[in-house]
């Protein structure tokens, strides 16, 4: 059989604290809970935990409240917990901890919060928790410091549609090269960190390292030469010579200002 008692939940909190108000008029009148719940359309449980809130707490039990978890609630991790996790985040770098991590990141975050806390925390929360603490990724924006803007539209606009369309003309492959060092002391990683405070990572003092030249055609097809010694003209023609045997065709190698690029060799 079905009920036609309401469930109060699906009343606004206005609604409800009218209700309550009225269950315990109704109550303080000498109808029982039986009669009052079937008055107000909802079950006599219902009528009888108003009443006993009222009988604990006075007038401010009838109030509308919020419903739902109370924020902070329900936290994986205490405040006092929280607390510490930050300030070693702030104070403390992975390596301190003997972690395989070089900064910040939420997988080091992660493995942090269980060494602490002896808490296995999902990488999704981990992340939640870092946004809560004002934590977010820090990375460097590069730019060439001589870089000229109308400059480099004018080329994409005038100069490389020629070269585009003559390389079409004569079944050539267009490649667009550059240079570059590998250092063990470079420092690419990014990680988190509290805004406006730049992580630091100490490195070693005894540097080593090598140089690599290499193109990308526009179909993401690529060639590299490495090399130790300093980038001349020998070493870039090097590099040229290597690239036309391996292409086998005609190439339109596209590579910016630097002044080997320009020798007269």
């Amino acid at each position: 059989m079905a009920s036609n008692k309401n469930d109060a939940r699906h009343f606004a909190d206005t609604t409800l604290e009218q209700m309550r108000r009225q269950a315990v008029h109704m109550a303080q009148n000498a109808m029982n809970i039986k009669q009052i719940a079937e008055l107000l359309g909802v079950h006599r449980n219902t009528v009888g935990r108003w009443l006993s809130t009222y009988k604990n707490e006075g007038s401010k039990g009838l109030q509308a409240r919020g419903r739902g978890v109370a924020m902070g609630s329900n936290r994986t991790l205490g405040a006092e917990q929280e607390a510490l996790v930050r300030r070693c985040l702030q104070e403390k770098t992975p390596e301190q901890f003997r972690f395989e991590f070089a900064l910040w990141t939420r997988p080091a975050v992660q493995e942090l919060i269980e060494y602490l806390c002896g808490v296995r925390m999902p990488i999704r929360t981990v992340g939640e928790y870092l946004k809560r603490w004002g934590f977010t990724v820090q990375r460097p924006l590069t730019r060439a410091y001589k870089q000229c803007p109308q400059a480099v539209q004018r080329w994409l606009d005038q100069s490389y549609p020629a070269i585009e369309a003559r390389a079409k003309a004569e079944g050539a492959q267009i490649h667009w090269g550059d240079e570059t060092g590998v250092r063990n002391h470079g420092q690419h990683e990014h990680g988190y960190a509290p805004r406006g405070r730049t992580p630091v990572r100490e490195r070693a003092s005894k540097r080593f390292g090598t140089h690599i030249i290499s193109s990308v055609t526009n179909r993401g097809k690529r060639y590299f030469m490495g090399y130790e010694e300093n980038f001349t003209a020998e070493v870039f023609i090097r590099f040229l010579r290597r690239l036309i045997e391996d292409t086998g065709v005609k190439v339109f190698l596209i590579v910016d200002n630097l002044r080997v690029h320009h020798a007269r060799k």
